[in-house]
């Protein structure tokens, strides 16, 4: 018999397998409000474990508008009435900062936040759900879990001086694209992972969501001992596992990298962007917010002047890192250096608190997307780079190199960039009930629902969502889109954040099916949840013509294109109940 995994072993299963499990922690942060009134919803007074919960309000730290305000006090009162302990409020930190304080190796860690796999620096199980499945976790306290195939990531040497663990996130995302991970475990082997200290690897592992991946794991080693301050019993993979991919890095021939406009797997070398004129910066997030990203920028802006009108912002990822920096003199060094240093917060990144750019404005990050629009106005654009770089680049007012003017390295791998399209200024895409997307990768939910709305309208108010729904993207949708209608889409599907609003618009719709060559793995999950058959049928896609007729069996597990027939296998009997109940809300309630 072969080997296991770190998912199989923790899983208790095979890869492929559907198993139910019990989460050690369930995280939740600002969209609770809108996970309670689900939960309500499906029958729910009291949650099933209140010791599994984990609830941090961070996004829109301190809230923006009347309604955010309301629906933090709502949560306060739910964590009250439900004897929530595990409660983090305003200014306490990034969710995924915070998580820190309780992920344990061996844990299955889920939350309504696709980043949740940052969790697995720690040796933990540590996967992205939607607000939906969350609330039925409060109801059941279990949810299902398909045992993701594993990929092997070996790490030898040691990382240069002035190349970090940010370098090597994108290095492997611009290896393996957006998608090349897709469903999968990360396993991080080799002598090179005991160079990483505990920051590196929350940074390493937050980026595996940018992967397509499910989760992302490192071992239960001496560093991790080290740093819990007793010695940590984790769970690791046999010598003999099987794999789906092994990948071998040597550290040592790594140099810095940023993420240019508008993928994160558009991944081009430091040298090659040089020069970029920027006009603003951030540096933080819960990809780069920790002591040790705080202590690189301070040291190379200490002394310095940022250009007049340059915008840096500074965000410590929890109080207590704020505090650290406080003491370490870090704070006052990057005001007397221009800085505008923020409470605790998610805001900038994902455009909905202070922080959003101007038309026109290049902005370098160190967040984790970088989509169009990603920051509140997708008439700028962002890339993406390590601290250091970040600071660096901020003092000269363009993309610089810290280590220099002479390096000229050149990115050694090429991801073939999908076509932008904007429908909203192209050709009317929709014939015969059918909308033809199939030439458009990577549409992510920043294109089917803003990110700037996510906390304005709940996920289950669906009549607001709708006004909104593909709005930037393709204009006429959300006025034209009738029940019983067919979305054909290209690969990576529903790539993005976790928000599920675009999934709840879209079987609110009444939209019929998605036939597409891939999907995120969250949106799958959401979709299910909502109602909303997603069928991966690559060869149906490539066939297709505007115009075509599109019909779907799923008894029969087959699409007709123009009369030609595609095999597809029928999903699993508990996921068609939900789709018969017209999603898990109902579903749930029935069951109960």
């Amino acid at each position: 018999m072969k080997g296991k995994t770190f998912a199989e072993k923790i899983m208790g299963a095979e890869a492929g397998a559907i198993v139910f499990r019990k989460p050690d922690i369930i995280l939740t942060h600002d969209n609770t409000s809108s996970i309670a009134g689900t939960f309500a919803k499906m029958g729910g007074v009291k949650v099933s474990d209140p010791g599994q919960l984990l609830i941090v309000l961070d996004h829109n730290a301190p809230p923006t508008n009347a309604k955010l305000a309301n629906d933090y006090q709502k949560i306060r009162d739910i964590v009250r009435q439900q004897g929530i302990e595990k409660f983090h409020d305003v200014g306490k930190g990034i969710c995924h900062q915070i998580v820190s304080k309780y992920a344990r190796p061996k844990m299955i860690v889920v939350g309504s936040d696709s980043h949740t796999c940052t969790a697995g620096a720690f040796n933990a199980f540590a996967a992205g759900i939607d607000r939906t499945e969350t609330a039925g976790l409060w109801k059941q306290g279990e949810t299902w879990f398909r045992v993701p195939e594993s990929i092997k990531i070996i790490l030898n040497g040691k990382l240069p001086q002035g190349v970090y663990a940010k370098d090597l996130s994108l290095w492997i995302i611009g290896m393996i694209g957006s998608s090349g991970a897709d469903y999968m475990s990360i396993e991080y082997h080799g002598e090179g992972v005991k160079t990483l200290n505990i920051s590196d690897r929350m940074t390493i592992a937050n980026l595996a969501s940018e992967m397509g991946a499910k989760n992302a794991v490192f071992p239960a080693d001496e560093v991790l001992s080290e740093w819990l301050g007793y010695k940590a019993e984790g769970e690791w993979a046999d010598p003999d596992a099987g794999y789906a991919r092994e990948i071998e890095i040597n550290l040592n021939e790594l140099f810095p990298v940023v993420a240019a406009p508008h993928h994160v797997d558009n991944v081009k070398a430091l040298a090659e962007v040089k020069g970029v004129t920027l006009n603003q910066a951030l540096i933080g997030t819960c990809t780069n917010g920790r002591i040790e990203d705080l202590r690189e920028a301070a040291g190379i802006l200490k002394g310095n002047k940022l250009p007049d009108g340059f915008q840096l912002l500074i965000i410590p990822a929890s109080q207590e890192i704020y505090l650290q920096a406080m003491e370490e003199g870090l704070i006052r060094l990057f005001m007397e250096a221009g800085a505008n240093v923020l409470a605790p917060s998610c805001g900038p990144c994902l455009g909905t608190g202070q922080g959003i750019p101007a038309d026109g404005y290049n902005v370098i990050s160190t967040a984790n997307r970088n989509f169009k629009g990603r920051m509140g106005n997708k008439e700028s654009s962002i890339y993406l780079a390590s601290p250091a770089v970040v600071a660096y680049s901020a003092l000269k007012g363009e993309i610089a190199d810290p280590r220099g003017d002479h390096f000229t390295d050149k990115f050694p791998f090429k991801i073939e960039q999908s076509k932008t399209v904007d429908i909203a200024k192209d050709e009317d895409r929709y014939a015969s009930g059918t909308w033809n997307y199939a030439d458009v990768d990577n549409l992510n939910t920043d294109q089917m629902f803003a990110g700037k709305f996510t906390y304005e309208i709940n996920s289950s108010e669906a009549e607001k969502i709708m006004p909104y729904l593909f709005k930037g993207f393709d204009d006429s949708f959300s006025e034209r889109v009738k029940e019983g209608d067919i979305l054909m889409a290209g690969a990576n599907f529903g790539c993005g954040s976790s928000r599920e609003h675009p999934c709840v618009g879209l079987a609110y719709a009444g939209v019929k099916a998605v036939i597409c060559k891939s999907v995120n793995r969250i949106f799958y999950r959401s979709s299910v949840n909502q109602g909303l058959p997603i069928i991966l049928l690559p060869e149906a896609v490539d066939a297709y013509k505007q115009g075509d007729k599109v019909e779907i069996d799923f008894a029969g597990g087959f699409v007709t294109i123009a009369g030609k027939e595609f095999r597809f296998s029928p999903l699993p009997a508990k996921l068609m109940g939900i789709f018969e109940a017209k999603g898990l809300v109902n579903y749930v309630k029935s069951m109960s």
